[in-house]
């Protein structure tokens, strides 16, 4: 039999702990680079440049202290992939304990708030808080990654039910772009750009938005594996960067640092369009926890 990794044990809590620390305190190498590749294509003086060279600096400045990159460090999403054998229930009370921890050492803002009271837990934990999805495959390790979706970019999700008749949007793929192009459009500066999407063709209501937040953890200089869904990405961004939105929705070349597709089977009646929108702080990062212990953090 293989070797189960003891998730109950004091070494998977401190790496993960180390996983939670630095998705709030230290972007992604991809992201970063996409951020300067955005500031090198603005005119020089330029209010966007000032701003994504702002935004560097601010990236720079969390690193080095160790502090989180945005005061609203959001709603934690973590995506597990497991071997067999291992307790969902445990694991999810793993997470539930470290974000208290990194709450109460300021990590992590309390954002867990409960709708009907108005109460916040204080401990980033509450019901259905935080998201949290499993995926059982045959590999011996368990990989956590973790994404940090602040509220300004989740308020500007969108999802369309095509045909949709205000912008002559057919159940095709130019009706997808269509639809996706209004997305960013509507929400303009309020969801903290340049910002990245995910997207998720088909599927039903709930689990278009699952695909589409997956669909951000993908590397913002990736290629999709579908020539088809390449292509379209690449000509959404292409069309986006042309609205002039821009950096905080002032103005700019860059409206959006990427975009990321997936699709699911959909029923025949259905044909959803999922739009999850993620600022310039794309918080993510990826743990691989092999069975001897060793781990990378990415």
């Amino acid at each position: 039999m293989p070797e189960v990794i003891d998730i109950l044990s004091e070494a998977f809590s401190k790496v993960v702990y180390e996983l939670i620390c630095r998705t709030a305190c230290d972007l992604p190498d991809d992201v970063i680079a996409a951020l300067e590749k955005a500031r090198s294509r603005e005119k020089q003086g330029s209010t966007a440049e000032l701003i994504l060279s702002i935004y560097l600096k601010n990236t720079e400045m969390a690193r080095q202290n160790r502090k989180p990159v945005c005061q609203d460090t959001g709603l934690p999403a973590f995506f597990v992939s497991h071997p067999p054998g291992i307790s969902k229930r445990q694991m999810t009370q793993v997470f539930h304990d470290l974000l208290k921890r990194t709450t109460q050492e300021q990590y992590l803002r309390p954002n867990a708030v409960d709708p009907v009271t108005g109460k916040n837990s204080g401990i980033n934990v509450g019901t259905g808080f935080p998201g949290v999805y499993f995926t059982e495959w045959d590999d011996p390790a368990i990989e956590i990654s973790l994404m940090l979706k602040g509220g300004g970019s989740e308020n500007v999700g969108r999802q369309y039910s095509l045909p949709y008749a205000a912008l002559d949007a057919g159940r095709d793929l130019e009706g997808v772009r269509r639809v996706v192009l209004d997305a960013v459009r509507r929400a303009e500066g309020k969801g903290c750009p340049p910002g990245i999407l995910g997207v998720c063709i088909g599927g039903d209501r709930g689990s278009g938005y699952v695909e589409a937040k997956r669909q951000l953890l993908r590397p913002v200089d990736d290629m999709n594996e579908n020539s088809t869904l390449a292509e379209l990405e690449d000509r959404i961004l292409t069309d986006a960067n042309r609205l002039g939105i821009g950096p905080q929705g002032l103005g700019g070349e860059t409206t959006l640092l990427g975009v990321k597709i997936g699709a699911l089977h959909r029923v025949p009646a259905s044909y959803f369009v999922t739009i999850a929108y993620m600022c310039w702080e794309h918080r993510r990062r990826r743990l691989k926890i092999q069975p001897d212990g060793s781990y990378s953090i990415v």
